[in-house]
């Protein structure tokens, strides 16, 4: 049995879930008070058989409240653990690079990645990101500029994007 530690917390975009595991490393996390929402999306092998609410969870807590504040380098010290294929992995770590206030489209993206034709294997690397804010997938637009899907809805990636916009 594994047991995980989850917390949410309101922010401006709305209520902003965490789960982390002992070692207080980000397994899922979303603009969603529901778990059923988040736990999906962690790799079988991370997924925990067991989560503990608190009403906070120390320094993440913080960066989240404080990102939202206006801080937002403060995410990128966060230590997030997700499993998948190797190009997966390796994309969800170049997300982490790119800068708060400067999105990339998704062509952008993979070529950031090191695969300037895997737009679609770029494009899966941000739908199936289960530590979105910590993974910034919300910096990835359609290759027209346009917002494009996100898992938390269209006005929460408008509204953070205009957030960094305005704070960077």
């Amino acid at each position: 049995m594994t047991t995980a530690y989850s917390s949410t917390v309101d922010t401006p975009a709305g209520p902003f879930t965490t789960v982390v595991n002992a070692q207080d490393v980000v397994l899922a996390s979303g603009w969603t008070a529901d778990l059923g929402e988040l736990l999906p999306q962690v790799g079988p092998s991370l997924r925990p058989t067991e989560i503990e609410e608190r009403a906070e969870l120390g320094h993440i807590t913080r960066a989240v409240r404080d990102y939202h504040a206006g801080e937002l380098l403060v995410i990128d010290d966060i230590e997030v653990l997700q499993r998948s294929g190797e190009f997966r992995e390796h994309a969800w770590r170049v997300l982490r690079t790119v800068p708060a206030g400067k999105p990339v489209t998704y062509k952008e993206y993979a070529e950031l990645a090191g695969r300037p034709t895997a737009v679609r294997a770029a494009a899966g690397a941000c739908a199936y990101n289960a530590v979105t804010l910590f993974v910034p997938c919300h910096r990835v637009l359609r290759t027209d500029g346009t917002i494009g899907g996100f898992r938390w809805g269209a006005e929460v990636k408008r509204w953070l994007l205009d957030h960094e916009a305005a704070a960077a």
